[in-house]
């Protein structure tokens, strides 16, 4: 990709209105100083001493960090949290960041808000080391007051964005934002616009999901079709081919290392590898900014080939950011994509 092409793309997300459907979390980092170790006295066990703690938001809410970093205009949050501090402190986070909307945003005394608290061992010259981490999630269904809330938002919202992305990141069905309601208002919605771009992608797989495009790993797209034992490349581009072909919208696969294989509505694969690693790496918030690159780049006009040679950049600049879950801007992908140009 040249820079006029790069130019071309990135000059429509100013424009873009966007949505962007799922679990909103709190990633919250306690930052530990292990030369102010003490013992309990009531315990006798060590006592971590935090001299640092900053919130952000996660999960959807890495993706929405991401469209911000990229300059998307307005980004509309269909979600909830709960009546509790980690509501509150998502809720700020999430108003702090430029052209955010909470308009559609629920807040519900009958949901805790999923909350990801991770300890960070902090010591000079040494990257950060995570402890075992704390996580607040629900484990009931979540209300059916909660699913009318944020249907209506969505289907607001609906007639307002150029795009759609509908993130669902909970371990158990229907206890998170993307229910089963959701996921019928999402196939209305796209029956009824069906040029509005709709990109899915789910933890627990995409089966049962309207004909929109997807987003997924190796392993989800095995267990999607059916496949058995590793799939080779070859493999993953059949596969890819052939949903695209079904749903007329592209297919996007994650290969880790291996990069990405995208096919588009015609069933046209194409195949980049991930950009070398520069140093130490931590991989978390690399699918997000995928998921957040593949999207503003095809809304921007891109092509499936443009959208991946952005999302490879993306993780690649995103995996390179310790202790934290990071973001990549459009300088930074400039300069990974057009260098020297």
């Amino acid at each position: 990709m040249n820079a006029s092409r790069f130019e071309a793309i990135t000059r429509q997300y100013s424009k873009l209105r966007l949505a962007l459907v799922g679990d909103y979390c709190l990633d919250r980092y306690l930052e530990i100083d292990p030369a102010k170790s003490e013992t309990s006295i009531e315990t006798g066990l060590e006592v971590y001493n935090v001299v640092r703690v900053r919130s952000q938001p996660g999960a959807a809410g890495t993706i929405l960090n991401n469209l911000v970093a990229l300059g998307v205009a307005t980004i509309y949050p269909i979600g909830f949290c709960g009546i509790d501090g980690e509501g509150f402190e998502l809720r700020r986070a999430l108003s702090a960041k430029h052209g955010v909307c909470l308009d559609y945003f629920v807040e519900s005394d009958q949901r805790r808000t999923f909350t990801y608290c991770k300890p960070l061992i902090m010591q000079p010259g040494k990257a950060p080391r995570e402890l075992n981490r704390l996580d607040s999630k629900n484990w009931a269904a979540t209300p059916a007051t909660v699913q009318s809330q944020l249907r209506a938002g969505l289907e607001t919202v609906a007639a307002q964005v150029d795009c759609i992305i509908v993130i669902d990141q909970v371990d158990v069905a229907e206890t998170g934002v993307v229910s089963a309601d959701i996921l019928e208002a999402i196939r209305r919605i796209a029956k009824q616009r069906p040029e509005l771009f709709i990109i899915a992608d789910s933890r627990r797989g995409l089966g049962g999901y309207p004909p929109v495009a997807f987003k997924m790993n190796r392993a989800e797209l095995g267990a999607l079709t059916g496949a058995r034992g590793d799939m080779k490349m070859p493999d993953v581009q059949a596969a890819a081919t052939k949903l695209a072909r079904a749903n007329e919208r592209p297919v996007f696969v994650t290969l880790s290392e291996q990069g990405v294989v995208g096919a588009d509505a015609r069933g046209n694969t194409e195949y980049l590898p991930a950009l070398p690693v520069r140093g130490e790496i931590d991989i978390v918030g690399a699918g997000d900014a995928v998921t957040a690159n593949l999207t503003a780049a095809l809304a921007g006009g891109g092509s499936v080939r443009e959208a991946i040679e952005f999302a490879n950049a993306a993780a690649s600049i995103v995996i390179h950011q310790l202790g934290t879950t990071g973001t990549a801007s459009v300088a930074q992908l400039r300069d990974l994509i057009c260098p020297g140009e």
